[in-house]
């Protein structure tokens, strides 16, 4: 049984970008839920205790992880910049100060992911794309993986700043404590 996965029926042109656009579903199950979740007078809150000055705060988390889609998904795509502003630096527009308007932000960038993730096929997932990063290029392929893995990154950080406001992300709610997993030790999960 030789040749390639990749050119087998189930891995055809568009499977490839089926499997990107899945991570873009996840990000706006998970992460975009989350800001959504948050209350909106919570959205300046940024850790002081520890090691955590200078931090972003939620809402410069949520609008950097949504530029960082907006720029990736117009890398995809083979675009210099996307169809919206970004601002200057990495944290979006200045301009996006309420709840209200970074979800909408938020929810454009997703949009925009769908359609950049839809478009790689296995015919141009190695082409060269200007970089989301300014200079030089990288693989298609290589900037729509980064973009799962960046706004996991800061998921993450999201997922501690909420819980440390007494939100529970929409992933986890609902999920008791169930069993414990196989080999788990015994006692406090």
């Amino acid at each position: 049984m030789g040749g390639s996965m990749v050119s087998s029926p189930a891995f055809g042109a568009d499977a490839i970008g089926q499997i990107y656009d899945g991570q873009v579903g996840s990000i706006e199950r998970e992460v975009l839920a989350l800001v959504q979740a948050m209350p909106a007078g919570k959205f300046d809150f940024a850790p002081t205790n520890g090691t955590f000055t200078g931090v972003r705060t939620f809402a410069l988390q949520a609008r950097h992880d949504a530029t960082m889609i907006w720029r990736i998904s117009a890398a995809v795509l083979g675009e210099q910049n996307p169809p919206v502003d970004t601002g200057p630096g990495d944290n979006g527009p200045a301009t996006l100060t309420t709840k209200d308007a970074i979800v909408e932000y938020f929810k454009g960038a997703v949009a925009y992911a769908h359609k950049s993730m839809s478009s790689i096929t296995q015919q141009n997932m190695l082409d060269q794309v200007p970089s989301p990063f300014g200079r030089g290029t990288t693989s298609r392929l290589s900037a729509a993986a980064f973009l799962g893995l960046h706004s996991y990154d800061h998921y993450g950080q999201m997922v501690v700043y909420a819980r440390m406001n007494g939100v529970v992300p929409p992933a986890s709610a609902g999920r008791g404590p169930g069993p414990a997993p196989k080999g788990a030790p015994k006692g406090k999960q």
